[in-house]
């Protein structure tokens, strides 16, 4: 993506949806609810809207199981899947699946056993054509270098949206969707619609007896926590276990999460991979570094008011 590329018009239209999905996952958070119904909430308004790319993987994980379904073993850290078709909002799914695992008790799956599941469950199936934008089809070919026709279903609103809309930002077919979120019991949830790039963990803050005397006279956390959401080139995020380094560089390091992302970060560019990550701790510590152009991201706090950038220099406004 390029600023000198883009309009302001532009600009706002992305920012709006950013502004959007931040504010609907608060709305889950403000009301006392869940870490993971908050990620859904925000994922779920990506999912639909133009301005970001609908994948149809999912793969969701907490720091540990939401207090709302004590019944969740807490072995059970998370679920992910691929290569749906038909599932209206694979977030949604996941949410489902990961609440069911007399259902599923495996951590993935794929295909049509995943949506013959998300029938079961009430999922909303649709028509693959229901997923297809002009918009996002000729971002998607020109990131592959291919011609933009033929276009693959008759355009549904050719004459409104794609012919007095905005044009693309960018042309990567690389882009996920994800978010993270920390709500009033200290879980913190990542869901990322895709299935690399993605982690979340809790850790005893104090290892010897010693610590966590000293810990419970301060009144410092019994337990640190923290979830990583990514996007780029995701090959790169398996090869170099990125999110997950995120979270070992904090636990056995001591590093800052703005360290160990900034990191991590840095070692996909040095092994050739693009991307970005938003990180979150159980102490309310944001980050989102990035080695590239740009990223979509935002950030919104107890205060509600979600703040938003796009370009690797932008200011969080």
């Amino acid at each position: 993506m390029s600023r000198a590329g883009s309009t302001p018009e532009q600009r706002a239209a992305y920012n709006d949806a950013l502004r959007a999905a931040l504010k609907a996952g608060y709305k889950v958070l403000s009301q006392g609810g869940e870490a993971m119904d908050a990620t859904v909430a925000a994922v779920t308004v990506m999912e639909m809207s133009q301005s970001q790319q609908n994948e149809l993987e999912a793969s969701l994980m907490l720091s540990k199981p939401p207090a709302s379904h004590p019944a969740i073993p807490v072995s059970r850290r998370g679920v992910g899947m691929t290569l749906l078709t038909h599932v209206r909002n694979p977030s949604a799914l996941a949410r489902a699946l990961y609440l069911s695992p007399d259902l599923l008790p495996h951590p993935f799956i794929s295909g049509a056993t995943a949506e013959t599941l998300a029938e079961s469950l009430g999922q909303q199936l649709v028509d693959e054509s229901y997923f297809y934008t002009k918009k996002r089809w000729v971002e998607h070919r020109r990131g592959l270098n291919l011609p933009d026709e033929p276009f693959p279903y008759p355009d549904p609103d050719d004459d409104e949206n794609e012919k007095g809309g905005f044009p693309l930002l960018d042309l990567m077919p690389t882009g996920t969707v994800g978010a993270v979120a920390l709500d009033i019991r200290g879980c913190v949830a990542a869901l990322t619609s895709t299935g690399s790039g993605f982690w979340a963990e809790e850790w005893p803050s104090a290892a010897g007896w010693v610590q966590k005397t000293w810990s419970k006279i301060w009144g410092l956390p019994a337990s640190h926590a923290l979830g990583v959401s990514g996007t780029g080139d995701g090959d790169y995020f398996i090869r170099c276990a990125t999110a997950a380094t995120i979270a070992h560089r904090v636990k056995f390091l001591g590093e800052s999460l703005e360290k160990a992302a900034e990191y991590a970060v840095e070692e996909l560019r040095v092994n050739g991979g693009i991307g970005g990550v938003i990180a979150l701790d159980s102490m309310g510590n944001v980050t989102m570094p990035l080695n590239c152009p740009g990223m979509y991201r935002g950030v919104i706090r107890e205060d509600g008011v979600p703040l938003t950038a796009i370009f690797d220099d932008d200011v969080l406004e």
